[in-house]
């Protein structure tokens, strides 16, 4: 399976787009939607400096046709709302790929995240390529090719490192705390991470799991 995360140029005349522009310092993100006969129902959070205008703005466009506001403060409002465009779920049936929620919108640019196979991860890339919007491809994680770069232990050993600060850059901490923290001894510990180590930079950098 590949994970992959976009961020995509959205077309003009999308109610989002227009919104979205509108309140440029404002991220609008697409925490459910259920597409219904002739209609998107959605729920969305607004988070900037002005989240009620932006909430306004939102429930009055004509595109949009009913919306609740559920929570508003100095920073976020939440909202449900339900509108006429289905362009997104249109293009995306087409890939039947649906986004991982939530979906960010920040000044018509929207960041998204789909798993896939292989064959439908390019299937959705020639979609992309085909819509003529421009993306960019943010981040690309094949699921299944980290599982066992690193054994329980090392696992355990590298995480317990990296929240005591063992990795900063000047050392929060003493490869003897780490120790202490995994009850073993320094040697143990210093072993571990060494071998632990190896392998997330060979993984990373030449696709190996062998060290």
């Amino acid at each position: 399976m590949i994970r992959a995360r976009f961020r995509l140029q959205l077309p003009e005349g999308l109610w989002i787009t227009e919104v979205s522009t509108a309140f440029a310092d404002a991220t609008f993100r697409l925490l459910a939607a259920a597409p219904l006969a002739e209609r998107t129902l959605e729920l969305g959070e607004i988070r900037g400096e002005d989240p009620r205008a932006a909430a306004d703005a939102l429930a009055t466009h004509p595109a949009v046709v009913d919306a609740d506001l559920l929570y508003v403060d100095d920073g976020r409002a939440l909202l449900q709302y339900e509108t006429r465009e289905q362009g997104l779920f249109d293009f995306l049936g087409e890939t039947s790929l649906p986004p991982e929620f939530p979906v960010h919108v920040d000044d018509g640019e929207m960041e998204f995240t789909v798993t896939a196979t292989r064959e439908r991860f390019d299937a959705f890339g020639e979609q992309l390529d085909a819509s003529g919007l421009r993306y960019d491809l943010l981040s690309l994680v094949h699921g299944d090719s980290r599982a066992d770069v690193l054994t329980d232990r090392q696992r355990e050993c590298l995480r317990v490192a990296l929240r005591m600060g063992y990795f900063e850059v000047p050392r929060d901490c003493r490869l003897a705390a780490v120790a202490d923290e995994l009850d073993v001894d320094t040697s143990t510990a210093s072993e571990t991470l060494r071998r632990g180590s190896a392998r997330v930079l060979n993984w990373f950098f030449l696709g190996s799991r062998e060290v």
